[in-house]
């Protein structure tokens, strides 16, 4: 399969082994609905380690931004956490308190929301917005001092100080974006969520504040969580990269070998529909079908209605998430390497 090496130029392949800074355990949040409830988030596990960046990526719907606001405790009124467990750190976010878990947000974990413009209050100053974030977490710190982080985090993400006493609607795109990633950054937090961190951004701008993100990350050496349905994204910035389907993680390891040893045949779709940038010119291969209704999802491997090596045992029983190579998990029964004899 031919693969867009460019992508993995800029990434290290494989993180260090650091002591984990989130844990997740058999995650399951429901939405309630009209209809039912909505299997957004089915039994998902995963590390990450201070100082890694770990990527989602999947098919809108897939449960990534789902996992993300269950991480926060910022769910709806209509979702429902039905078991699991998040540790950050030595702590376990579920069992605490909604006013606990205020004490965690931004200080413990932060989320850079998708739409710069919509966390933003447009009635005041963004600069005030950022004071106000360090001043709860930190009640003793005066406003000269805020105000003085502030300028900080500005330069630290690429803004002129000077522009914290201009309201939301005076920055562009990117300077907006900019100002939430300083906001997420002002309590000094061990994990940092990035939904969708560019969406509605120029390529340029894009790749900027990508690189930026990159270089902050190293600096204060902060465990990141990035979003995205776009595969491209999520191989520039993350050490690992896990594949999520239909509410389950389908595939999860560094991002070499995803690209190049793919084992789940959903993986091996989306690179499939990714154009090489170099190489003799190919059809982009599509898949056949939609993703499944999570009202009633289909039994055994959610995948099996879409996917060519479904056998009987695909239908009925739901494969386990296991490790086939040294850091490389798949939930498959018909791996592709083990399929091919690899």
């Amino acid at each position: 399969m031919q693969m867009v090496d460019t992508l993995l130029s800029t990434q290290d392949l494989v993180a260090p082994v650091r002591d984990p800074v989130l844990t997740v355990r058999d995650l399951t949040m429901h939405y309630r609905t009209r209809q039912g409830w909505v299997s957004a988030v089915d039994n998902v596990s995963f590390t990450l380690h201070r100082g890694e960046s770990l990527g989602l990526v999947g098919e809108s719907g897939c449960g990534k931004t789902s996992i993300a606001i269950s991480l926060m405790r910022l769910l709806p009124d209509n979702a429902r956490i039905l078991s699991g467990e998040i540790w950050l750190g030595d702590e376990e976010l579920l069992s605490l308190s909604a006013a606990e878990m205020l004490r965690v947000r931004w200080k413990g974990i932060a989320m850079v929301f998708q739409a710069a413009m919509n966390s933003l209050d447009p009635v005041y100053r963004v600069g005030e917005q950022i004071v106000e974030a360090l001043q709860t977490h930190f009640p003793t710190m005066r406003v000269a001092q805020a105000r003085a982080r502030v300028g900080e985090l500005f330069q630290l993400v690429g803004l002129d100080p000077v522009l914290m006493d201009r309201y939301p609607h005076e920055f562009s795109g990117g300077m907006r974006q900019r100002a939430v990633i300083a906001m997420a950054l002002s309590c000094k937090p061990a994990v940092i969520i990035a939904d969708e961190p560019t969406t509605a951004l120029d390529v340029i701008v894009q790749d900027h504040i990508l690189k930026e993100l990159r270089v902050i990350q190293e600096q204060l050496d902060m465990g990141m969580i990035y979003i995205s349905h776009d595969i491209a994204v999520i191989a520039e910035v993350s050490d690992r990269i896990a594949v999520m389907y239909a509410g389950r993680m389908a595939e999860l390891t560094d991002g070499e070998s995803l690209f190049h040893r793919p084992l789940h045949p959903y993986t091996a779709a989306l690179m499939g529909a990714f154009p090489s940038i170099k190489g003799p010119k190919r059809e982009l291969t599509t898949l056949p079908g939609e993703p499944p209704d999570l009202l009633c999802p289909p039994p055994g491997c959610r995948f099996h209605p879409r996917c060519p090596r479904a056998t009987e045992c695909c239908l009925s029983r739901r494969p386990p998430f296991e490790e086939r190579f040294p850091g490389h998990y798949v939930a498959c029964w018909h791996p592709l390497e083990v399929r091919n004899g690899g």
